[in-house]
């Protein structure tokens, strides 16, 4: 299926601008062309990245069962297989090449199957173009604007086989009412904003996400109403920068404190939310925190680096002083909060001293976990012009030295609960021990603990026996 049938290449160049112009929200409805398109037929989509893919890939199986495909279990046997992609760092890339390779003997022995690829890899303009020259089976290549079109470049695919890289490279509107299949059955991702205007110089989300762009206010909580009608107990709020929600809009004074806490009035059990970005977490954000039990007790909240003159290189808009000035409101309006973050080392320029600085600020916010990376360079982003003069085995030892110091406060933040009876919303069984049940408690903790499946779903009270660094370990005390 080398002929294309349609070509739209991302732009960097484009997807750069920021215009500010009107964003459009659609309500979105499914042709009734489509509906039926599927029946008898199977679909598989493998997911990499953020929370944010996971809501997307959510909405990609919404729109496949609505046009009457059936879940998977297995790619010999799919008819559709969709590879929702995440463009991070090299690696994550590296993994879905190796996957399409992979898989190639696939579209060889089921010339009718169909292999498409999205996410942030396709907006990516590079990539798009070693796609169309080296990886001919893949059948559609669509971006992160546009997944409401899926159905129609299936049923294109399906009048006339041929190629299909439909990418949109344009600061992004809103689609509303896409259908949605929760992978589970009581915590559900909520999209409340789209795209990021902060231009980190090692980040390459801003480009493929698009402008800030806020959902409006009832649409999101109609949908958080909808959840609870439907049984559901915990949200997560999703944002590339949840914490600059409603700054777009035409009117102001509406904004992420405003949203949470109307959200925390509808009585939902637990609210979570993610990404947030220092630099726009405000007081009024904090204080609605600190009101509400029912919004959690954990935050996590991406410093980076402990060097301001890292931190000035990485266009952070913050201080190491500033960050800590906001860990410590935290603590005093959230006692006992829960923080965890994100750090890169080896950032290009960092020195030995801007490392210690980084080290010595994780000791000062006491995080209780951190996802932890060597720098990455992003082709398009202006860090990857910087020179980086750091051997690999510098960069890898500083990521050890790092993680051993994260490590010791995931172990004592952990630690803190034992003899505690905390509450445990039971996620499924363990997959270390299919005997233990597992879930999570308010400060987002790993607890583990012997019980009976049926309470899957459930809410249960659990006291802490021991604490390990990655997990709790428990026995239930009395049922919700």
């Amino acid at each position: 299926m080398g002929k294309l049938s349609k070509y739209q290449a991302p732009s960097l160049k484009e997807a750069r601008k920021r215009i500010n112009k009107d964003t459009k929200h659609i309500y979105y409805e499914l042709d009734k062309e489509y509906i039926g398109l599927g029946n008898g037929k199977t679909y598989l989509l493998k997911t990499y990245g953020c929370q944010g893919n996971l809501a997307d890939s959510e909405k990609i199986s919404g729109l496949l069962e609505a046009m009457g495909y059936t879940k998977a279990t297995d790619d010999s046997e799919s008819d559709v297989i969709i590879f929702n992609t995440c463009a991070i760092r090299e690696n994550a890339e590296n993994r879905v090449f190796g996957e399409l390779g992979r898989i190639k003997s696939l579209k060889k022995a089921r010339p009718g199957m169909i292999m498409a690829l999205c996410g942030c890899m396709a907006q990516e303009e590079g990539i798009v173009e070693e796609i169309k020259k080296k990886y001919h089976q893949v059948d559609i290549v669509f971006g992160t604007h546009n997944i409401h079109m899926l159905p129609s470049y299936i049923a294109s695919i399906y009048k006339r086989p041929s190629r299909i890289i439909d990418v949109y490279s344009f600061e992004g509107d809103i689609i509303e009412n896409v259908p949605q299949i929760h992978d589970h059955p009581k915590k559900a991702w909520v999209n409340i904003m789209y795209g990021c205007d902060e231009f980190c110089t090692y980040c390459i989300v801003p480009y493929t996400r698009g402008k800030e762009r806020s959902r409006l206010p009832k649409d999101i909580i109609d949908e958080v109403k909808d959840l609870i009608d439907k049984g559901y107990v915990e949200v997560t709020l999703l944002g590339q920068n949840v914490n600059a929600y409603g700054k777009d809009f035409l009117e102001k004074g509406y904004t992420f404190s405003n949203l949470l806490e109307d959200l925390a009035l509808t009585g939902i059990k637990r609210i979570r939310f993610t990404t947030s970005h220092p630099r726009d977490l405000d007081d009024e954000t904090i204080a609605v925190m600190g009101k509400y039990p029912n919004i959690m007790p954990h935050l996590h909240l991406p410093v980076q680096s402990g060097s301001n003159k890292i931190l000035k290189k990485m266009n952070r808009k913050y201080t190491k002083e500033e960050y800590l000035e906001k860990v410590e409101k935290l603590r005093q309006s959230v006692p006992g909060i829960s923080l965890t973050t994100d750090i890169i080392v080896a950032f290009p320029g960092e020195t030995e001293e801007d490392f210690e600085a980084t080290l010595d600020l994780v000791r000062k916010a006491r995080f209780e976990g951190a996802y932890t990376f060597i720098y990455s360079p992003r082709e398009g982003t202006p860090a990857a012009t910087y020179e980086n003069t750091l051997t690999p085995d510098e960069k890898k030892a500083r990521l050890l030295k790092l993680n051993d110091l994260i490590n010791e406060g995931f172990y004592e933040g952990n630690k803190r609960f034992e003899g505690e009876v905390v509450n445990v919303l039971v996620d499924g069984t363990s997959d270390k021990d299919p005997n233990m049940l597992t879930g999570y408690t308010p400060h987002e903790k790993v607890v583990n603990f012997p019980g009976s499946k049926d309470l899957i779903g459930k809410f249960v009270n659990v006291k802490i026996k021991k604490a390990y660094s990655w997990h709790l370990r428990g026995e239930i005390v009395e049922n919700n």
